[in-house]
Order: C-alpha cells, then sequence, then structure tokens
C-alpha cells in the first residue's frame, strides 16, 4: 500500500484526525519511519515547486490535511 493509501484510509477510518503532521500518521498507521512522511507530505502538497501530485493543503507548517479535490 502507498504512503498516500495508508494517510487517507487512516483519516477515513478516524485514526487519524485532520489537520495531521508526520508523528501522528505514524502513530495512527505504524507505517514507515517518520521521515518518510516529513518528506511525502510537503513534495506533495499544493503548491510545491516540483510540479507533483498535490495530495494534501499545508494548513501551517508541519501540519496537513487530504486535498479533497483529487
Amino acid at each position: 500500500m502507498g504512503l498516500y493509501q495508508t494517510i487517507f484510509d487512516a483519516v477515513r477510518s478516524g485514526r487519524l484526525a485532520e489537520p495531521f503532521d508526520a508523528a501522528m500518521i505514524r502513530r495512527a498507521s505504524g507505517g514507515p519511519a517518520h521521515r518518510s512522511y516529513e518528506v511525502f507530505l510537503p513534495k506533495h502538497r499544493v503548491g510545491n515547486p516540483g510540479g507533483y501530485t498535490e495530495l494534501f493543503i499545508r494548513v501551517s507548517p508541519g501540519l496537513y490535511r487530504l486535498n479533497n479535490s483529487n
């Protein structure tokens, strides 16, 4: 299962509240190392400079929510 699907499933099941940070995702999912989420979240935020898929909206430094427009 991919990182996004892990996060999406955790939010939809109620195990992860929005907004969330990398540590909250790790605790809710038991998934990959904390650092994986620290990199993944900003890389895929709305307005990211690399043009990556915009999966998350940054609500404050380090806190994100799902981009429901996807």
